[in-house]
């Protein structure tokens, strides 16, 4: 969801679907947040780790090899390779700040430098800083429980890391008292998602507009942050179901006062079509409806309102698939048509036909007065 300021007038609204990446690309949210924001992917993305690093709140430089990581749990007996994974979230394991100050604090890699950065829920980012790394790196989370860790290839210093890492985390007094508890240990740091950081322009330089960025999920406040954004911060802005929806509405609506452009985003309708719930989900979009009523209620001959999901996510197939996506855009300026709900059934009809994530930021600049002519 996307406000921008606007300084046309005569107020429409029209519909469309847009293909988040190309047609028959299956996106990844990373990726389509940046295809929709105007960065083309294909040049700007090297992998999810320098975003998730981003949004752990590490400064993340030109040449930084990041990676996404996992707080799991590992049993058996040797190296940690030769242990098996029983959990690939360590019981969804919350609270483990902890866990990754004593990484930092006590594991050291000859000839490189890490930046360990804790992450929402189980989840956090990893970045190596040294001279000459390459990020032609294989993952060392095996994606399924029952499968040993990965034995790591190109970078010894991460095969050492992971190793050491493990002896710090098995032994922590936080995790012993875990396993006295029934709970268990968040032993063994799982990374995949390996990318080399490049520069990327930030989106005022892009743009000439000041951005804000309400989110609760990482990855997301990560490319706020890789675009250098004001990213806004909440607890109560989860990434999930229990979100206050109306408090991030609330925020975004205020924070057109400061910024020209901001994105609100809401995860957990995602979250739903990767379970496989349709009611969970159907529900949840219906709170959205109501909560988003202040949207509809702003000046639309100062404000661009841009409505549309960055992926889809079927219940039936559990992931994200290539379908379009609908849109809709609402300012004053806009040339309507007939087609009157919004609903991937309905967007198709709309005006705008089908575009691409990458269209979107120069449709918008257009509507609000921000486009530059091409040529002569």
């Amino acid at each position: 969801m996307i406000l921008s300021e606007n300084t046309e007038s005569a107020q429409n609204r029209i519909p469309s679907t847009s293909t988040p990446i190309c047609p028959g690309e299956w996106p990844g949210s990373d990726t389509a947040h940046l295809a929709i924001l105007g960065y083309d992917p294909f040049r700007y993305y090297t992998g999810r780790g320098p975003i998730e690093s981003c949004g752990a709140g590490i400064e993340v430089k030109p040449g930084d090899i990041a990676f996404r990581v996992n707080f799991g749990t590992v049993k058996g007996k040797g190296s940690v390779f030769d242990k098996v994974v029983v959990d690939r979230r360590a019981g969804r394991i919350q609270d483990k700040q902890v866990l990754v100050e004593a990484v930092n604090r006590e594991v050291r890699i000859d000839g490189v430098e890490f930046i360990l950065g804790n992450a929402s829920g189980h989840r956090a980012a990893l970045v190596f800083r040294g001279e000459n790394l390459s990020d032609r790196i294989t993952d060392s989370d095996p994606k399924k429980v029952g499968e040993k860790v990965k034995r790591v290839k190109a970078l010894d210093g991460e095969a050492e890391f992971i190793e050491r890492s493990h002896e710090v985390l098995d032994s922590h007094p936080f995790n012993e008292e875990r396993a006295k508890n029934g709970m268990p240990k968040a032993n063994v740091l799982l990374l995949r998602g390996v990318g080399k950081a490049v520069h990327v322009p930030s989106f005022e330089e892009k743009y000439g507009m000041k951005m804000a960025v309400i989110a609760g999920t990482t990855l997301i406040k990560g490319i706020g942050r890789l675009l250098k954004a004001d990213v806004i911060e909440n607890e109560r802005f989860t990434g999930s179901r229990d979100t206050d929806l109306e408090l991030k509405v609330k925020t975004a609506v205020e924070s057109l006062e400061t910024h020209d452009f901001v994105l609100l985003h809401i995860k957990a309708p995602d979250e739903f079509g990767h379970d496989g719930d349709f009611e969970g989900k159907k529900e949840f979009i219906e709170k959205i409806d109501s909560a988003i009523k202040p949207l509809t209620e702003l000046d639309f001959s100062k404000v661009c309102l841009v409505v549309l999901a960055d992926h889809t996510t079927p219940v039936s197939v559990k992931d994200h698939t290539a379908d379009p996506v609908p849109l809709t855009i609402v300012c004053e300026g806009v040339r309507s048509d007939e087609v009157e709900k919004f609903s991937e059934f309905h967007a198709y009809r709309g005006g705008l036909c089908r575009i691409r994530g990458m269209d979107l930021m120069n449709i918008v600049l257009d509507l609000t007065g921000k486009a530059k002519k091409y040529g002569a």
